[in-house]
């Protein structure tokens, strides 16, 4: 806790100094340097204005000349009414620095637990494990990964740390463990198809060649895989292969229920397809 408040007091006094060196530059603008700069411009424009009234500059000379001197004006310090920053606008900008590190510190004094130890990441895990109330997805996915530790030849364990992790939106670490699993078990046509489904869940919805293999797979192992069979046909369908698409469709469709929205999909997609190709 000691290094903590060191650190933020250091930072908090590097950005005040970086604040008061910028005002401090902002400032010198109203030095006598630039005041001249912009004064000659001035008295350029008036000269120029007084040569055009007395007849002795025709119009386009004059219109030229005075957007070049304007162009002058801007560039070197701007027009009378530009925004300058004041004499005293540094120590304002200080005594603001200075403020918004004391609300801070009030805030965390408030609210937070300044002598609370730090809680390691395995402590708290623990904690999960003995709570009663539900987990979220990585909470839980952290506690079976914990127990899968413990037993990595159990099979049933790594598959359940795959789905867990799947569903903590780690679809890259939930194939990790399906591929852990396999190894195990190679024969095993679910742990296949969720194999897939993380891959494709990794590369965005993508279906790529180790996510087809891996679907294959599944089916070879186990045919009624609907997943496995629902991805195969989605691959082909993108690839234009009508007929590969419904092969592989048609027994999902046959398992889902005539009013399944999920089947009419299928269905429509299908249909429009072969016409799109012609058949």
């Amino acid at each position: 806790m000691l290094i903590f408040w060191t650190c933020a007091a250091v930072l908090t006094s590097v950005a005040a100094l970086l604040v008061l060196a910028g005002a401090r530059r902002g400032a010198g603008l109203e030095g006598p340097a630039a005041t001249g700069a912009a004064e000659l411009a001035r008295r350029e424009l008036a000269a120029l204005d007084r040569l055009r009234a007395d007849g002795l500059m025709g119009e386009a000379e004059w219109t030229s000349a005075r957007a070049e001197a304007g162009r002058r004006l801007l560039a070197d310090g701007g027009t009378a009414g530009d925004f300058r920053i004041g004499r005293r606008d540094p120590g304002l900008a200080l005594a603001g620095v200075v403020l918004i590190a004391a609300v801070t510190l009030g805030l965390y004094f408030t609210f937070a637990a300044p002598g609370a130890p730090d809680q390691p990441y395995d402590a708290r895990v623990e904690a999960w494990a003995m709570s009663t109330e539900p987990l979220e997805p990585a909470q839980a996915a952290a506690v079976i990964e914990r127990e899968a530790r413990l037993a990595p030849d159990d099979r049933r364990m790594l598959t359940l740390l795959g789905a867990a992790r799947f569903q903590a939106g780690d679809p890259i670490g939930a194939a990790s463990a399906f591929r852990k699993a396999l190894a195990l078990d190679p024969n095993d046509g679910q742990s296949w198809a969720r194999l897939g489904e993380s891959l494709v869940r990794a590369a965005d919805g993508q279906i790529g060649p180790d996510a087809e293999a891996a679907f294959v797979e599944a089916l070879k192992q186990d045919p009624g895989q609907l997943g496995a069979m629902f991805f195969l046909g989605e691959g082909a369908l993108a690839r234009g292969d009508v007929e590969t698409a419904r092969r592989y469709w048609t027994p999902l469709m046959a398992a889902l229920d005539a009013g399944d929205p999920r089947r009419l999909d299928l269905e429509q997609r299908l249909a429009a397809a072969a016409v799109e190709g012609g058949e």
